[in-house]
């Protein structure tokens, strides 16, 4: 069983910064995917970036250039640096991790509120 551990979300001024974090753990797999959701009040899930395990990263058009994905391939750990802030980034942020030998798993969520 694969569990997800998120952290990192809270109440930030516009323009400030966040960093979350979502740590996988459970027996030692590979995980081939790593990304970053979130869903807004009354608006669907959306992905907002995601990561390869060969560290190639994609982002969503509204927060390219101000969100960076990383990830600690030795921890099965995903960031997300959320700079910039908007009040328009506000929703709850899940954690999605993709294994091939283990299926996909959602983090627990952590609300991210970003006041103007």
């Amino acid at each position: 069983q694969v569990q997800l551990v998120e952290s990192g979300g809270g109440l930030v001024q516009a323009g400030g910064s966040l960093r979350l974090s979502c740590a996988a753990s459970g027996s030692t797999f590979t995980i081939n995917v790593m990304s970053w959701y979130r869903q807004a009040p009354g608006k669907q899930r959306e992905l907002v970036a995601s990561i390869r395990s060969l560290d190639s990263a994609n982002y969503a058009d509204s927060v390219k250039g101000r969100f960076t994905i990383s990830r600690d391939n030795d921890k099965n750990t995903v960031y997300l640096q959320m700079n910039s802030l908007k009040p328009e980034d506000t929703a709850v942020y899940y954690c999605y991790v993709y294994s091939i030998a283990r299926g996909a798993y959602w983090g627990q969520g952590t609300q991210v509120t970003v006041s103007s």
